[in-house]
């Protein structure tokens, strides 16, 4: 199955909030928004549309709140709006490198971001302007990975890019498995199934239903994000059958 950026023309590339954390691994690194900020550009330079919904474990993580009593919907809304906070920096970064940016918010707050609506979002998309869809999905009990499967089908993506600190989906834990096996390709139920670290089950059923791809790779990999939109094989591709189903 090839796959090339003409493929790849627009996609949304879900990061999670530990991308823009320092080596302490909480909070927001300028310097790390930066060098997310130059992948982005890498992608944009290629004519291909980007949108990016960012998660924000470097600054909340509800679970601590509810192993305390917290109420879940409480813990769900603080989340959202660290996502927000995230998408500000990320903005900040891109803009001082010359890329246009809008952020746009879920959970309504016009004195930083505008308002999710999705026509408008696909509007900046085709005037080549990168989206940051922040505030989740705008309900709690639902995960990021959930939000950017959402927006992925709503804005018309080709392909749900999950960029992580690892080069694609293990059978187990590489950092502490040095015998964990990578693969190349999955169906949406092995990974449902297999119960890997690839999304939550609701983000991967809606991508399944809706026949969206979800391709994990490395984002830190020098370059292996702009290769995956040039075609080269690179990370897990999660689609509805196996290289060796599809027709040639």
């Amino acid at each position: 199955m090839k796959r090339d950026s003409k493929q790849y023309r627009r996609i949304l590339l879900k990061l999670s909030g530990e991308a823009l954390s320092g080596p302490q691994g909480f909070g927001i690194d300028p310097t790390r928004a930066e060098d997310v900020a130059e992948r982005i550009e890498e992608v944009r330079d290629l004519g291909v549309d980007v949108a990016i919904v960012i998660g924000a474990g470097n600054l909340w993580r509800g679970r601590g709140g509810l192993e305390r009593g917290m109420d879940r919907a409480t813990a769900d809304y603080m989340g959202m709006l660290g996502t927000v906070m995230n998408a500000l920096a990320l903005m900040d970064a891109m803009e001082r490198r010359g890329l246009v940016t809008r952020v746009q918010s879920a959970i309504e707050m016009h004195a930083v971001a505008e308002p999710y609506i999705r026509r408008r979002a696909i509007r900046h998309l085709e005037k080549g302007r990168v989206v940051i869809l922040g505030g989740g999905t705008g309900n709690p009990y639902f995960s990021t990975d959930t939000a950017a499967a959402l927006r992925a089908m709503e804005i018309g993506a080709d392909v749900l890019i999950k960029a992580t600190k690892v080069d694609g989906v293990y059978d187990s834990d590489p950092a502490t498995n040095p015998n964990a096996v990578r693969f190349d390709y999955l169906t949406y139920m092995d990974a449902i199934n297999r119960r890997l670290e690839v999304m939550d089950s609701t983000a991967i059923s809606l991508c399944m239903d809706n026949n969206l791809p979800i391709l994990v790779l490395n984002l830190w990999q020098r370059n292996d994000l702009r290769r995956a939109l040039l075609g080269e094989k690179t990370g897990t591709l999660v689609t509805s059958k196996l290289p060796d189903q599809l027709p040639e």
